[in-house]
């Protein structure tokens, strides 16, 4: 075999620039490695050193009917007041806390990142590719919208920089990032992170949670993990109550 024939077969190709290697099994681990540091690298870039991350169902429309349209508009106004108080806006060159971060989407996600817009703020989302629903959103600062093939690696970025979790009404999606990260506070293998959930209503009729300690599943104060709310005010301020920690202005 000459050299001109080498120089096409794949095997002579560049690791680096061979897709079909890269694309194979034997490199999954190197994949979701890279999968980690891209997003880390361009976090890093925009400054963003802790986020609260916002996440509720992708089927809520801001004009689907009376209560999905006070979902959306609750999502919206919370997004803008932890962007305004929380330390996303800052002077070039700083670091960025508290940025508004969320799984990308439309419908809670949507409203969450388009609150933060309305403030002015930088704001994430960590979209993942799926069949149906998830496309990311128009309001995501255009830097800072990710996509992830992995599951796992999207749910490190989401817990790693959060310091706090608001959850909107949703399915099945977001309740497993809720008790994901309710495992990861409760285990003690994550930072501390307050948890609020949004409408009493929808939580206590979905979820029984006082069915959990009862039953000894859970320590009767591990339900203090988190705590409800039916206003973005509050919402906020159940934040603060539970040690959310605003960086000190200079």
């Amino acid at each position: 075999m000459g050299a001109d024939d080498l120089a096409g077969h794949p095997v002579y190709q560049l690791a680096a620039l061979d897709q079909e290697f890269i694309l194979g099994d034997s490199m999954r681990g190197a994949r979701f490695m890279m999968e980690y540091a891209k997003a880390e690298e361009y976090l890093r870039r925009e400054r963003v050193r802790t986020t609260i991350v916002a996440f509720g169902s992708a089927r809520i429309r801001e004009d689907g009917g009376e209560w999905q349209s006070r979902i959306y508009t609750a999502a919206r106004t919370f997004g803008r007041i932890a962007s305004e108080r929380g330390g996303a806006l800052c002077e070039e060159g700083e670091w960025r806390d508290h940025v508004i971060a969320t799984g990308g989407g439309p419908g809670v996600m949507e409203a969450a990142n388009r609150g933060a817009r309305d403030a002015g703020a930088v704001t994430i989302g960590f979209n993942i590719q799926l069949p149906h629903e998830q496309a990311p959103n128009p309001y995501i600062t255009s830097q800072l919208s990710f996509q992830f093939h992995y599951f796992a690696m999207r749910k490190m970025h989401l817990a790693m920089r959060a310091r706090a979790l608001v959850i909107f009404p949703g399915g099945f999606g977001t309740m497993d990032e809720l008790f994901e990260l309710l495992t990861l506070s409760q285990t003690g293998k994550g930072h501390h992170m307050p948890v609020v959930l949004f409408d009493r209503a929808f939580w206590t009729r979905v979820v029984n949670f006082e069915a959990f300690a009862e039953t000894g599943m859970i320590s009767p104060e591990d339900l203090n993990l988190f705590r409800f709310a039916d206003d973005p005010e509050e919402a906020w301020q159940c934040l603060l109550d539970l040690g959310l920690e605003l960086p000190e202005k200079t």
